[in-house]
């Protein structure tokens, strides 16, 4: 089993900043990809960032340039430049094993707002 637990959500003014963090426990030997994702109230969970084992990353089109997602053995962070409103939502770590099983953080709130 995988647990993964996020931290560094928070309530933010437009043009700001914050790092998400995510830490990974239990078996993560198998780990192939992982990644971001947020849910905005009323939408579906949509992609945000993912990196592989390779540290190959892959951004949404609406947060290239402000967002950057990085690893770290059992970490895996989000550093976020330049929010907007449209960036609140709740966001969540995944992670995704060679053998194909998806992991899922509790999630964190971020809120961009004057």
């Amino acid at each position: 089993q995988v647990q993964l637990v996020e931290s560094g959500g928070g309530l933010v003014q437009p043009g700001g900043s914050l790092r998400l963090s995510c830490a990974a426990s239990g078996s993560i030997s198998s780990v192939n990809v992982m990644g971001w994702y947020r849910q905005a109230p009323g939408k579906e969970r949509e992609l945000v960032a993912t990196i592989n084992r390779g540290g190959t990353t892959n951004y949404a089109d609406s947060v290239k340039g402000r967002f950057t997602i990085s690893r770290s053995l059992n970490m895996v962070y989000l550093q976020m430049n330049s929010l907007r409103p449209e960036d609140t939502a709740v966001y969540y770590c995944n992670l995704n094993t060679v053998l194909g099983n998806a992991y899922w953080g509790q999630g964190t709130q971020v809120t961009v707002n004057s």
